[in-house]
Parts: structure tokens; C-alpha cells; sequence
């Protein structure tokens, strides 16, 4: 899953990156409140991480923006102001979740695959279309109680897929929530991971619908 880290603190920023990296997803780290509006704004996120503290434009004053032109990307608030009231209104003003810091990554990872599983109406902690029952945390996945050995990046586009089952994703909307800034795609990379992941699942698992892109079979993950 790929996400915004909006974080003014070098020192700070490189070590969410790297330990958010550790847990599977693709960061992208801007420093100030400028350029995380303007990344929020491109929607190419599937969560942000957004500090109070930035330069340029207030994290506060970015939270109010993006609400207010009605983008409901689930945003985690990260800070350092810990009293109640600040909390009360960091949640007021849009917030999804709100983490102070000094920060335990393992529980900010578990708090954003939470918002992301949220946000496309799954409440339990693992995703399930069929018989097919993904884990974002464990990264793992089964099919009829037996797991399957996937890659990363087929892991990750199971995951969007089964996210979204029976919404149809085109390649490039598959490349936007996989690929952080920086990386080199190559034009058959979704294709390839298509062909493992029916291999590995069933032919008819994942559909391909021909010159639009692909789709999550719910009725014969079922079968």
C-alpha cells in the first residue's frame, strides 16, 4: 500500500520511512504542509501520515483544506501536542486517527492498515472475498484454510484487488498504489503478477476486463 508521510524532522522522517517500509508499504515523504496538500490533492495515496508541526503551511491548516474540498483519505495525525483538547481538535477538524509521538511503528502500522481496511467498508482486522482471506499485519494469505506463498509485490496487488472485489482497477490505478516515488516500473510488472497470482489462486480468481483492467471475482473466489 502506498502512503504519504508528511514530516518536517529528518531524523524522524527517515526512521517512519524506513520501519513503515519494513511493514510493506511504499512511503513517500514530503517535509513540508506545501507539498503534502498538494500530494493529498493527487489522491495517489491510499493513507497519509501527516505531522501538526510543518513548515510553510500549518499541518492543521492542510487537515482543513483537504476536508473542506471533500477528499476523505483516511489521515493519520501525527504529533507531538498530547493534550486531550489538542486531540479533540485534531479529530474535529477531519482526523481518522491521531498517534503522539515518540511513536511505536508496529502499532502505527496496525493503526493505518486498520484505516485502510476501513475506509473500503472492511471492519476486521483481515480482508476476505470467498474463501480467500488475506492478513495485512501477518502478510499473509490463505485460500480454503491453506496458505499461499506470495511475493511482495504480488501480495500487494492482491491486496488493492481484494480491497476493491468487483470494482475494476486499470493497470495504472494498480502501479499508482504500489509504486513510490523513485521506482522504475516496468511496462509488464502488473501483468506478471496477474499471471502468478491466477496461478497461485485460480484462473478465474482475478478477471481481466479487456481494455479497462482487472477485477476481483467474488463469485468464483466463492467457488
Amino acid at each position: 500500500m502506498r502512503i504519504l508521510l508528511a514530516e518536517d524532522d529528518d531524523l524522524l522522517g527517515s526512521g517512519l520511512r524506513a520501519g513503515l517500509m519494513q511493514h510493506g508499504f511504499e512511503v513517500d515523504w514530503v517535509r513540508d504542509g506545501v507539498m503534502a496538500e498538494r500530494e493529498l490533492r493527487s489522491q495517489q495515496h491510499q493513507a497519509a501520515v501527516l505531522d501538526l508541526g510543518l513548515p510553510r503551511l500549518d499541518g492543521t491548516e492542510v487537515l482543513q483544506r483537504i476536508r473542506q474540498a471533500h477528499i476523505k483519505l483516511p489521515i493519520l495525525v501525527l504529533t507531538a501536542r498530547d493534550t486531550i483538547a489538542d486531540r479533540v481538535a485534531g479529530l474535529n477538524m477531519g482526523a481518522d486517527d491521531y498517534v503522539v509521538k515518540p511513536v511505536d511503528l508496529v502499532e502505527l502500522a496496525a493503526r493505518l492498515n486498520a484505516l485502510i481496511r476501513r475506509s473500503h467498508g472492511h471492519a476486521e482486522q483481515h480482508i476476505q472475498v470467498g474463501n480467500i482471506i488475506l492478513d495485512p499485519m501477518a502478510k499473509t494469505v490463505s485460500q480454503d484454510q491453506q496458505l499461499v506463498h506470495l511475493s511482495h509485490r504480488e501480495f500487494d496487488v492482491l491486496h488493492c484487488l481484494m480491497l476493491q472485489a468487483g470494482r475494476v482497477l486499470s493497470r495504472a490505478q494498480l502501479e499508482q498504489h504500489l509504486y513510490s516515488w523513485g521506482h522504475e516500473v516496468e511496462s509488464n510488472a502488473v501483468e506478471v503478477h496477474i499471471h502468478h497470482l491466477r496461478r497461485k489462486l485460480g484462473s478465474q480468481v482475478i478477471e481481466t476486463v479487456r481494455g479497462v483492467g482487472y477485477v476481483m471475482n467474488k463469485a468464483a473466489a466463492s467457488s
